[in-house]
């Protein structure tokens, strides 16, 4: 018997190495192989099993794949070889030859002209844009004069031999240069192939650093938890008990310090995190950051963690990182800039035009109600000021050496509190950068990576709406300065922080703090000086008095961070299904409407509006309703007037983002 087997497995393996390899599509179509077209058949009841030859490698991204090699590898030492390339139709051109593109890059695919290849042929020269096919052929060398040197594999051609059409598209509603509707086509673009695979790998080494280098413990937490006292506006989810909700988390904060307290010792996540508050290009609702916690560390020890895990993970195209990163306290970043995340890749040494100059001082009213007045060096070293006049010559040298200005430099001037002139003229110092660079000057290179970490925040900041009260500057976790622990209990407001960000060219992207460990500080900063409901965070204040060891953490926002990195306007361009500005999904419909009998398991009723509100209201959908029990749309005294608004409004967008075909209008 086991005689029998071996030699029935002995002509199975030699049966299968004389199989001619041969692709059948698994929809009905065109299959054409070696040269042969094969009639599409009609298609049996089940798809017959699929049969191919393996020129793969074993590791690698062509590993396990119908393809030898990607669209983007193929070089001059290719030349000769029979390739086999999977992937989208780019462009045909004058049916002489297509444009191959996949996710590595693009490849021009020569289509024969002998009249042995007419089915090749003719199969290339009907194909649709965008359509998928497999191509095997051969690699040659362009004709001279024919290479094309902005392409990477613009040295080469593969003469193709026989195709296979995989999946052919249907006609497109727009050319693939928007970002709307549809994301799947959009991110078939180079440009976001490259932005998705950095961030991969990006977050790759970064695991490998933190895991094998450190020691830490990757640990999910939960996404359904309980309102947060401060911060930002959190969304709420139903429960099916009458009143209850869950909220989604702003990040693992709590769960983190918690994780301290079991003596998980070092914690790491790839966190989703969520925030419902006005989309800006560097915000979304639901964002990522790489959450970061450690016991029995300080202040020094957090901020050399991280820059070595950014340089071991630094993408090698864009060149090295210099470690230590420079520190400022925030009081040197207000003082000197005028802003908590400076960009310091520039200084100003350009003259203004009286236009420029105009546009900052409309700017600082219209913005600040403020006015600001120039004070300008000339070539000479002569004075040209609206207070010249008014400041004698003692004056106005010591305002020379206190800015350090030369000739050919202006100097703003903005009288007023610091709370108001800072922001003011750091906000100028940066549109003063815009005018610059749009009259060519070149201030901030995308390709110079300036980190900075800005270190002794405030512990606590006066509230806008009430300026007597005090809220966190950071959050109500964050512990003071050792220097200014005695003034928790007397003058808060004086408090530092043991709070860092790091800021990269002017942007955030990361932020983090030495914790309060003991239970009786957290409870006093709570209620004596947030004046917050403590018994939110029972659990937290137990956990604390149940022998908390010192801890401290970080989180990088890994969004924002790789948009600097691949020199992207938006983060959106570095996420894959991001949200618009309106926090909607277009592409599935999201939010979306849900039924009264699944809203009443949720024991919830809308309270749907009355009255017709601005045009920008327009499609403000029910998920925002389930957060405040009211929506404003338009006049609909019923769900379904309501629902016809809504598409109506959704109709229009969609559109008139159709319509656009270079501009991006997320």
């Amino acid at each position: 018997m086991a005689c029998r087997s071996r030699v029935l497995a002995a002509r199975l393996v030699r049966g299968l190495r004389a199989h001619s390899a041969r692709c059948q599509s698994s929809n009905p179509g065109t299959v054409q192989t070696h040269g042969s077209v094969k009639a599409p058949e009609r298609a049996p009841s089940r798809p017959p099993s699929r049969c191919y030859t393996s020129h793969a490698k074993k590791t690698g991204v062509n590993s396990l794949s119908f393809r030898t090699h990607t669209c983007g590898e193929l070089r001059a030492a290719h030349i000769g070889e029979k390739v086999t390339l999977c992937g989208w139709v780019q462009y045909r051109r004058h049916d002489l030859f297509i444009i191959l593109r996949d996710f590595g890059g693009l490849t021009q695919i020569l289509i024969p002209q002998q009249e042995s290849m007419i089915d090749v042929k003719g199969a290339l020269k009907e194909i649709s844009v965008e359509s998928v096919i497999k191509v095997t052929g051969t690699v040659q060398q362009r004709p001279s004069g024919q290479e094309n040197q902005n392409m990477p594999t613009g040295q080469i051609e593969v003469l193709a031999e026989s195709i296979e059409i995989l999946n052919a598209c249907r006609m497109l509603p727009f050319e693939i240069k928007d970002f709307v509707k549809y994301r799947y086509l959009d991110l078939r673009s180079a440009q976001m192939q490259r932005n998705l695979r950095l961030r991969s790998e990006l977050v790759m080494k970064m695991r490998e650093y933190l895991c094998n280098v450190h020691g830490f413990v990757d640990v999910e937490t939960p996404t359904l938890f309980k309102r947060t006292p401060g911060g930002a506006k959190e969304f709420i989810v139903p429960s099916r008990e009458p009143g209850r909700f869950y909220s989604l988390p702003q990040s693992p904060q709590q769960f983190k310090q918690l994780l301290m307290v079991a003596g998980i010792d070092r914690y790491f996540q790839v966190a989703r995190c969520y925030r419902d508050e006005g989309s800006k290009p560097d915000r979304q609702p639901e964002f990522t950051q790489v959450d970061i916690e450690m016991s029995f560390v300080n202040q020094s020890s957090i901020l050399a963690l991280v820059e070595g895990l950014l340089k071991h993970s630094w993408p090698k195209e864009k060149g090295s990182i210099e470690v230590p990163f420079k520190k400022m306290t925030y009081e040197e970043a207000m003082r000197d800039y005028g802003v908590d995340k400076p960009d310091t890749r520039f200084n100003m040494k350009k003259l203004f035009t009286g236009k420029d100059l105009d546009a900052l001082k409309t700017k600082a009213m219209t913005l600040f109600n403020q006015e600001v007045t120039t004070f300008q060096i000339r070539a000479d070293g002569s004075v040209k000021s609206p207070l010249k006049n008014m400041l004698c010559a003692s004056t106005t040298e010591d305002l020379i050496n206190k800015t350090q200005a030369k000739a050919g430099d202006l100097v703003l001037i903005a009288a007023g509190s610091l709370q108001t002139v800072r922001p003011l003229l750091g906000s100028l110092r940066l549109h003063c950068a815009d005018l610059l660079e749009s009259h060519g000057v070149s201030l901030r290179d995308p390709s110079v990576f300036q980190f900075l970490w800005v270190v002794d925040f405030p512990l606590f900041l006066p509230k806008e709406e009430r300026p007597d009260e005090l809220e966190a500057a950071h959050h109500p976790f964050t512990a003071p300065h050792p220097e200014d622990a005695a003034l928790l209990y007397t003058e808060p407001e004086r408090v530092r922080g043991q709070h860092y960000d790091l800021v990269l060219n002017g942007n955030e992207i990361a932020g983090g703090s030495i914790r309060i460990h003991r239970a009786t500080e957290q409870l006093y900063v709570l209620k004596n000086v947030l004046r917050e409901d403590p018994s939110l965070l029972t659990h937290l204040l137990e956990a604390l008095n149940s022998g908390a060891p010192p801890h401290g953490g970080i989180a990088l926002g890994l969004d924002r961070l790789v948009s600097i990195i691949v020199g992207a306007s938006s983060i959106r361009d570095v996420i894959a299904f991001p949200k618009s500005f309106r926090g909607h999904d277009l592409m599935g419909q999201a939010p979306d409407f849900v039924s009264e009998e699944e809203l009443d398991s949720y024991h919830i009723s809308v309270k749907w509006p009355t009255e017709k509100t601005t045009g920008t209201d327009r499609g403000y959908t029910a998920s925002s309703a389930l957060s405040s029990l009211t929506a404003a749309l338009c006049v609909s005294p019923s769900r379904a007037d309501w629902r016809r608004c809504e598409e109506a409004s959704s109709g229009e967008v969609t559109e008139r983002c159709t319509r656009a075909t270079s501009a991006r209008l997320y």
